[in-house]
């Protein structure tokens, strides 16, 4: 199995009998080397993430699939670096789009009631445009001529993410990558919903898992803990901040990331203001005058 490196992209890598990766021409502070498009199967092939709808990564998988029939395309979630060229490759090849449902779809009971309040934010590069043609159900599983993939509803990073399990791999998505953490953005992320379903992503077991973006993580369960325990560990840093006396999203970020460059803390203020929601919701933290990315927060008397 190739563990190390990610090679170039637009370039076919076996990663393992039966699996490929092209690698997309998309490289951010957000995507990494870029977002990995996945093919599985020999024969005719399933692809999870067909990623961003730029004509060099669809000139490359159109060459990666060759004269294969696609079978199933599978989409993590609609971001706009995973799901926008499943339209165009289902055109295409006939194949159906497959995924948890529309942007909005799987969204906890906290965000829905922020959005109805018309509260807008996190949507920066959110594929609002993304209808599957199957919506997919957790536990589902599908029959492919690639095997068995088994589906996993993971929301966290977005409210529906899928982690899609083959041959005792899971391919990750957004939701665990190796080179960084996901950024929880809400009300597409929800602090909460990722902790949960980092544990039922843990649960199952997995050889290695195979990211949305990244190499592939070699030692899951590890990786995992790593991710909860940071997680825990910023909620805990916001909670200190808040010691300190009420302050807004802005300046909690200001302190708890005094040492990132500040030219990260917009994206930081995300993660941290979808920590406060968490907060709120277990009333350790009182949002002034009402729970907005704008409140004042402070802990509470029961805290």
């Amino acid at each position: 199995m190739a563990m190390d490196g990610i090679g170039q992209p637009g370039v076919a890598v076996s990663l393992e009998p039966g699996l490929r990766r092209v690698l997309a021409p998309n490289p951010s502070a957000m995507t990494g080397p870029g977002t990995n498009t996945y093919l599985l199967g020999e024969g005719d092939v399933v692809v999870i993430d067909p990623g961003p709808d730029l004509p060099a990564h669809a000139q490359a998988l159109r060459a990666a699939i060759g004269a294969a029939r696609v079978s199933h395309v599978l989409v993590t979630h609609s971001h706009l670096d995973h799901s926008p060229l499943a339209a165009r490759l289902a055109s295409e090849t006939g194949a159906p789009v497959l995924a948890f449902g529309p942007s909005e779809a799987g969204r906890s009971a906290v965000m829905q009631r922020l959005v109805a309040q018309g509260y807008e934010g996190g949507g920066e590069g959110v594929d609002a445009q993304f209808a599957p043609d199957r919506c997919l159900a957790d536990g589902k599983v599908l029959e492919t001529p690639a095997g068995r993939v088994e589906v996993l509803h993971t929301p966290g990073h977005m409210g529906n993410h899928l982690c899609f399990g083959w041959r005792g791999a899971w391919f990750s998505g957004d939701l665990v990558m190796g080179w960084t953490t996901s950024l929880v953005s809400p009300p597409d992320g929800d602090i909460a919903d990722f902790v949960a379903s980092c544990q039922r992503l843990a649960d199952r077991g997995a050889r290695v898992l195979y990211p949305g973006h990244g190499a592939p993580v070699a030692d899951p369960a590890a990786r995992i803990d790593w991710l909860v325990a940071h997680r825990a560990a910023r909620r805990a840093e916001v909670l200190a901040a808040l010691d300190r006396g009420p302050a807004t999203v802005e300046a909690i970020t200001a302190h708890v990331y005094r040492d990132v460059d500040e030219s990260l803390w917009p994206i930081a203020a995300r993660n941290v203001f979808a920590q406060l929601i968490d907060l709120v919701a277990a009333d350790e933290v009182g949002a002034d005058p009402g729970l907005h990315v704008a409140a004042t927060f402070e802990r509470t008397q029961t805290a």
